[in-house]
């Protein structure tokens, strides 16, 4: 029944499946043939001798696969966890906080059977000194430290501010000098309608103009990441580091900040547009004449902040089904899709050759989400409604790059949000781990909010393996790794920590912690990325599909309400 359903649906066998990075394996192979000469066919291995005619043919005999045992199988259902460090690990003023703690916690870490290890790795601290003045010093002993822990490492290349979303406890921004530049220029900053810059990261209107000391921004993104293969080689070679995360926006993630907690946004606000820096007005002007509609504008009736669709006009009055909202939100999420594209191809570029991948992170704004307009989705840059797949475009625009999509919010259950908000987490990880995977791109996803109880822990093991554990091989749907929301005194305390270190190992689907992460990931060498997809061809991957089916509960449970009773008992012993 299963395999009838994965046919109707365009799920293939796990034989079939194809993922970007893994399909590298035969075009390496392929490609590497036709260089020296030899051409073969894997199924009846027919081979072209070196430099000889084309009628030349040697027959082989095809060697037989050798069988997986039972342990290999289940190995394919592990998913691996990274525990984010705090985010004020490395200090402003560039020192590794209180290593002996650290110290102490990676171990905990290590001893629960964690594999990794993420962390942000800050513009503003390691180039705060002037332009490509690059400090590393104190993130290499970290990166050192961490490796003599014995466990694996995310980087994230944070092109932005620390300070002003959601969880944020400390103030990191990005350099002064850059910052300078925005006193005599402040469009180079994200703006909202009133006029009200936001300093988290530049507007991506300023990408491509030599406005920083004669860089791009672009360029200013393309020379941190290669100071960073550059001095960080040896550890990159000794393969500390699996994944290397590239920032694209505010927190991080690829979208618009529409919704700073710094401007008074607050839950569930829909959030604004943040396009009206001369810049982007500019460029939007330009496209809109070029439509032939020079009348056109941008939005002055999308409402502020903390509106919900209704009040406004723009979402309420369907001002967003229009011919000019259409063309907007067309423009609008377009230029984010290109902005990232244009970063991860000299992210590609700049770790060419090293054994890690790429990846981007995806915000799970998941309230509205059962309102018609989608309206926070959509003022954050992801033109995503009922019958348009905002997702699956980015997707397949991180396709060519050989990337991991990072999606958070993996821990939320609709009966858990405010009916007021018209919130659907669930569904909206339903629909975005369907799309990117019809894609053939890596799923990956993290917490948004720090949780610790079985609840919760249940719903990411579920999102994480939506169809359980297959005993005979890879999962028809698994994600490639969870990013777990955060290391600190409330996950370490005992009953936390005991709870946490079951999900581990239901992660890995009871299997024992496994260091070498080639047993149940693909990790090869990054190859150049391949042609630019044009925005027509990424825009075909808009039409909605129906999601893939999702169990109800997952079959790797933490427990529940039992358990938790057991617990309360657990705590007053001392020992455990």
């Amino acid at each position: 029944m299963a395999s009838i359903v994965g046919h109707k649906l365009g799920i293939l066998a796990p034989s079939q499946r194809l993922f970007r990075q893994p399909e590298l394996q035969t075009t390496d192979k392929c490609m590497q043939a036709v260089r020296s000469g030899i051409w073969e066919d894997a199924r009846f291995g027919l081979r072209r001798k070196p430099n000889a005619l084309a009628t030349e043919v040697s027959i082989e005999e095809p060697k037989a696969p050798t069988p997986l045992n039972q342990k290999d199988m289940m190995l394919a259902n592990y998913v691996p966890i990274y525990v984010m460090l705090q985010l004020d690990i490395i200090t402003i003023d560039n020192v590794l906080k209180d290593k002996a703690e650290l110290e102490k916690q990676l171990k905990q870490l290590h001893g629960a059977g964690v594999d990794g290890v993420m962390c942000d790795v800050w513009w503003g601290i390691v180039e705060s000194k002037g332009p490509k003045e690059y400090d590393w010093s104190a993130y290499k002993a970290l990166f050192q430290l961490v490796q003599d822990c014995k466990l694996k490492m995310q980087v994230v290349m944070s092109f932005h501010q620390c300070g002003g979303n959601v969880g944020d406890v400390v103030n990191i921004p990005i350099p002064q000098w850059v910052r300078e530049v925005g006193e005599t220029d402040p469009d180079i900053f994200y703006t909202n309608r009133a006029g009200n810059r936001n300093f988290e990261y530049l507007t991506i209107g300023v990408d491509n103009l030599p406005l920083f000391d004669g860089r791009t921004a672009i360029e200013l993104y393309r020379d941190y990441m290669t100071s960073f293969r550059e001095n960080i080689a040896e550890l990159l070679e000794a393969g500390l580091f699996t994944d290397i995360e590239v920032g694209l926006g505010p927190a991080g993630e690829l979208r618009y900040p529409s919704y700073p907690e710094t401007q008074g946004w607050a839950f569930p606000g829909i959030g604004e547009f943040q396009c009206y820096d001369k810049y982007l007005k500019a460029d939007f002007e330009e496209a809109a004449t070029n439509a032939g509609h020079p009348e056109w504008g941008l939005p002055d009736d999308a409402g502020e902040y903390n509106d919900n669709p209704d009040a406004t006009g723009f979402f309420g009055s369907k001002g967003y089904l229009s011919e000019k909202g259409k063309f907007f939100l067309t423009w609008y999420s377009n230029k984010l899709i290109t902005h990232g594209d244009q970063i991860l191809d000299e992210a590609n570029k700049a770790f060419l050759g090293c054994k890690v991948k790429l990846a981007i992170k995806i915000s799970g704004i998941h309230w509205w989400y059962k309102d018609d307009s989608h309206a926070a989705e959509l003022t954050a840059g992801y033109y995503n409604l009922n019958d348009r797949d905002g997702y699956r475009p980015i997707a397949r625009m991180l396709s060519r790059h050989y990337g991991a999509f990072n999606f958070t919010c993996l821990e939320m259950r609709d009966s858990e949000q405010d009916a007021a908000a018209k919130s659907a987490p669930q569904e909206l990880v339903q629909q975005v781990f369907s799309g990117v995977k019809r894609e053939e791109v890596y799923m990956a996803g993290e917490n948004a909010l720090e949780r610790y109880d079985r609840t919760a822990y249940n719903q990411i093991l579920l999102n994480v393996r939506p169809n359980g554990v297959n005993r005979n091989g890879p999962p028809e749907l698994k994600m490639e790794a969870l990013t777990y929301l955060r290391l600190g005194g409330e996950l370490l305390k005992k009953k936390n920590f005991r709870i946490f270190k079951t999900l581990v190992k239901k992660l890995h689907a009871d299997q024992a912690y496994t260091p070498d992460p080639s047993k149940y990931s693909t990790l090869v060498p990054l190859e150049r990325s391949k042609p630019e997809i044009p925005i027509e061809e990424l825009l075909k991957a808009s039409e909605m599909l129906q999601p893939f089916p999702f169990d109800d509960q997952t079959d790797m449970s933490v427990g529940g309400a039992t358990n938790d009773f057991i617990d309360s008992f657990l705590n007053m012993i001392p020992f455990f």
